[in-house]
């Protein structure tokens, strides 16, 4: 059964079967090709994009997205994308061996991605600069197992951890990739993997759902030492249950938000809320946003982020190919380009990309 739907904000008009929001849609070229193709705004600014899957067909429904799909985007989006960060999305795991070593497979598929990237036969960008796998921290030594051999495997480019503790009581809202149940990141078992991880230089990316951060809150003041970085601007939900309460969600979000900025050790990746926000119809819209329309929808979702955690904890997201069932990857530059307009060019210069270099570690060539 499909959930309630918040209506869209803009006039990009519906005619099409209602989007299901929380599941992952197939980007639909044709559609694409719909949209208006806009300039680059400010084509020379650096940009680092700290989230971004390479699969093929790594969940139900998505299509093959490689070096050579990326190379696409990234061109015709005319923005000047220096490098990209490679976040865990369950994509070419071992077939065989112990469990807990099978997700070093999908490292050593990142570095063959990024060594596609390096020959400069596809694209200029640094792809899988930094790599961001998965691992299972409440598992005491194999945890260890787990982190030594996927060090070993990224070639110099493993930077941390994703493991996701998104949970909510509707299974719709939780969606097929989701914690086994709430409280994944207060587990004493949990918290010692973390310590381990820190104790490795690697940073921990925190996935939750909007009412699920104050555990990132109370996770980063017990480990002061971890660098955690936040997903998609804390994940807000404004579908099933959450749809008819946009003002509150929000002001649960800001409040929650406003509370984990105080946390030093904390910072945000700004975007990738195209799947849950739900208040754009990407699915039954006529047509792509324009990244004007954008801007007005996820607006205040962004920007006081910048407000809260300041550029130095600031960073920018494609989320793609995930966000491509919504816009092209130059529409997702341009709305970042327009939120930011007020900012400095010290403070533009970080949240597109030095913020970025400095939290995972990213050497200019």
């Amino acid at each position: 059964m499909r959930c309630q739907k918040t209506l869209m904000e803009t006039h990009v008009t519906s005619s099409q079967p209602a989007t299901r929001f929380g599941q992952l849609y197939a980007p639909n070229e044709d559609w694409l090709k719909l949209g208006r193709r806009e300039p680059a705004l400010e084509p020379d600014l650096t940009i680092i994009d700290t989230h971004t899957h390479l699969w093929d067909g790594a969940y139900a429904g998505t299509d093959r997205y490689f070096v050579e799909q990326f190379a696409r985007d990234a061109a015709e989006s005319g923005h000047n994308v220096e490098a990209t960060v490679y976040v865990e999305c369950h994509s070419m795991y071992r077939a065989h061996g112990p469990e807990h070593l099978k997700p070093v497979g999908e490292i050593e598929f990142a570095v063959g991605m990024a060594a596609m990237a390096a020959s400069r036969k596809y694209t200029a960008t640094r792809v899988a600069a930094a790599i961001v796998g998965y691992a299972d921290l409440t598992q005491g030594e194999r945890t260890r197992e787990t982190l030594e051999a996927q060090i070993e495997a990224a070639n110099g480019r493993f930077r941390g951890v994703r493991q996701r503790s998104k949970w909510d009581p509707d299974p719709v809202v939780r969606g097929a990739v989701c914690a086994d149940g709430p409280g994944l990141y207060l587990e004493p078992a949990f918290g010692r993997g973390l310590d381990l991880l820190a104790s490795l230089g690697l940073a921990f990316e925190a996935s939750v759902y909007h009412p699920q951060i104050p555990d990132i809150t109370a996770m980063a003041r017990a480990h002061s030492g971890a660098t955690i970085l936040v997903n998609h601007s804390g994940s807000p939900v404004g579908h099933c249950g959450y749809a008819g309460r946009e003002a509150e969600n929000h002001a649960q979000w800001l409040r929650d938000m406003r509370e984990l900025a105080r946390c030093p050790n904390v910072c945000v990746k700004m975007g990738g809320v195209l799947m849950h926000l739900a208040n754009y119809d990407y699915i039954g819209a006529d047509r792509p946003v324009t990244s004007k329309e954008l801007a007005a929808l996820w607006r205040p979702y962004i920007e006081p982020c910048i407000e809260l955690f300041g550029a130095d904890r600031c960073m920018v997201e494609s989320n793609f190919p995930v966000d491509k069932a919504g816009f092209s990857y130059g529409t997702v530059w341009n709305m970042f380009k327009r939120i930011t307009a007020g900012c400095s060019p010290d403070e533009k210069r970080k949240i597109f990309a030095e913020t970025a270099r400095r939290v995972y570690r990213i050497e200019r060539e």
